[in-house]
């Protein structure tokens, strides 16, 4: 099992500077400095992962264990592929045991082990064409999508929702019973409306803030187990609980 906890520092707690700083906007300059000093960044490159946000889905993964050998996942907006990378070790992909499918409006370089596709999840037809190629229903959906920004805070927020709402609706759609879904939201949680279904539709829901997730930003992850699978007179699910 992957070992989820913070890396190390840099030695002698020595920061690295942009020496192109002179030729690039503020902000610009600021991403790359917290990219060159990130322990996740580097850890990512050490350990083939394709991005630091495999870190977030490992810890998460350690604590409530639902990518399990044998299940069937879909990564929805998989690129660059870390999250895909993360279910196909802990499914056993590689070993045939389980599967995992990635989909993303962008190309994405293959995966060992996983099916990637160029598709879009809002298109009519897709949960069908998603089941076909995953042999049936997944037992768990993954999110990390987040849509582009405009800097205006209460904006941003509602697009942020409004996708997550649909990525939800297609894991109603493609979910087995007893199926996990986790998806990446924003502080102040889910809109009741997002957070009223997920009650009905799972036996429990949780916010979860992994470790892994930069201090300062804004994003942890609502996740959902115990899919309902839309039986008729099921009951209501407990309160949310906060991590």
């Amino acid at each position: 099992m992957t070992d989820a906890r913070p890396p190390s520092g840099r030695a002698g707690g020595l920061k690295t500077r942009v020496k192109t700083a002179r030729q690039r906007s503020l902000s610009s300059t600021l991403w790359l400095q917290r990219q060159l000093n990130d322990p996740y960044v580097a850890r990512a490159k050490q350990e083939g992962y394709r991005s630091r946000a495999a870190y977030k889905l490992i810890e998460i993964d350690d604590r409530y264990r639902f990518l399990r050998p044998g299940l069937k996942v879909l990564d929805l907006g998989a690129a660059p592929g870390g999250w895909s990378q993360v279910a196909v070790q802990r499914v056993g992909a590689t070993e045939g045991k389980g599967q995992v499918m990635g989909i993303d409006l962008l190309e994405v370089e293959p995966i060992p082990g996983a099916d990637i596709a160029v598709l879009d999840f809002l298109a009519e037809d897709a949960p069908r064409r998603l089941a076909e190629r995953l042999g049936g229903p997944a037992d768990v959906v993954l999110s990390d999508m987040a849509a582009n920004t405009t800097g205006h805070k209460k904006t941003d927020h509602l697009r942020i929702v409004g996708l997550v709402e649909l990525a939800a609706e297609l894991a109603c759609e493609i979910l087995s019973p007893g199926g996990t879904f986790l998806a990446k939201v924003i502080q102040g949680g889910t809109e009741h409306e997002l957070l009223a279904r997920l009650k009905r539709e799972f036996a429990l829901v949780r916010h979860v803030k992994p470790k892994a997730s930069r201090a300062e930003s804004a994003e942890l992850y609502v996740l959902a187990t115990g899919f309902r699978g839309g039986a008729p007179g099921r009951p209501e699910a407990p309160s949310l609980q906060r991590e």
